[in-house]
């Protein structure tokens, strides 16, 4: 029998249980992947505590996991493009990436010098990414701030933003300084004062991505001069502020990762550093999320 990590019960880190399952078969419109490598989420820890109950209605037993790559191991009926054997990535909005085998309702080709671990770490932060600005409706020569410009979410966007000819304005800790400026962006350090760091630079900022749930927002409201376009990704005290908070819809960004897998393919874009972890110590990877020691993007290897 195929084995994943299962959500015995909300609860700490060891409530992930490494178990036999059963082998889960593809109904119309989607794909069975053998899964070679899974990205961990900022959010799978949340779902994992209880603390979002009210926004993911789980099964019993579920496979938490958003985002995998893998190899097409099976079809169900309707499904176009895409063949037995076809290497993939895939946004699992239903989770399920924590898993041997996993079902999929989209998927990208994963171009043959894309790696199996930068393939799984990518869709959902590509989404959130693309999705945040489309919602912003950026455009070139607009200053953009994004909270949490060195993170999974917050790189992407701001590289993006950066090749639409946005000014960006990136706030991180001082480790990722650099970082930062390597992406393009101007690095200004978090906490109190924020806003007159930003203003060291710039009088003001046209938009805000929040991709880093700092407690920030006020003064990013302020800078803005309200908070029209002030959007957050992980602050759900947002709304509070009248900052909107935005969250996954099937319509919010579905060309995000054909549009950032290009980019990956021809060096176009940069992801964050990973750390590896066996599939089978996804509860590790919640420990180290949990704890704060998490620097980068945890992915867990099924091979």
């Amino acid at each position: 029998m195929p084995k994943a990590v299962v959500l015995t019960k909300y609860g700490p880190p060891d409530v992930l249980v490494w178990q036999d399952v059963a082998m889960p078969e593809p109904g119309p419109n989607q794909v069975r992947i053998k899964v070679e490598c899974a990205g961990v989420s900022p959010t799978d820890p949340k779902i994992r505590g209880g603390y979002v109950q009210a926004v993911f209605h789980l099964p019993p037993e579920p496979v938490l996991g958003f985002e995998a790559a893998g190899v097409v191991d099976a079809l169900g009926s309707s499904v176009e493009g895409v063949t037995q054997g076809d290497e993939v990535a895939c946004l699992l909005p239903d989770l399920g990436g924590y898993a041997e085998y996993a079902l999929a309702s989209s998927w990208t080709l994963k171009p043959a010098n894309v790696s199996w671990s930068d393939a799984a770490a990518l869709p959902s932060s590509a989404e959130a990414a693309v999705g945040v600005l489309n919602q912003l409706r950026l455009t070139d020569r607009e200053i953009l701030l994004v909270l949490g410009a060195a993170g999974s979410v917050g790189m992407i966007a701001t590289q993006l933003a950066v090749a639409r000819g946005a000014t960006v304005i990136g706030a991180a800790t001082p480790r990722d300084h650099e970082l930062v400026r390597e992406l393009g962006a101007t690095p200004v350090s978090y906490g109190p004062g924020l806003a007159d760091r930003v203003r060291v630079f710039v009088s003001s900022v046209d938009a805000v991505i929040d991709a880093a749930g700092k407690d920030e927002l006020k003064e990013a409201v302020d800078l803005t001069g309200g908070p029209g376009r002030v959007v957050t990704l992980a602050d759900p005290h947002g709304p509070e502020l009248g900052v909107a908070f935005s969250a996954y819809t099937p319509e919010r960004a579905p060309e995000a990762l054909d549009q950032t897998m290009a980019l990956l393919a021809t060096g176009g874009l940069r992801l964050r550093r990973q750390r590896h972890l066996p599939l089978q110590r996804a509860a590790e990877a919640h420990q180290l999320l949990d704890s704060g020691e998490a620097h980068e993007k945890l992915v867990l290897d099924a091979r």
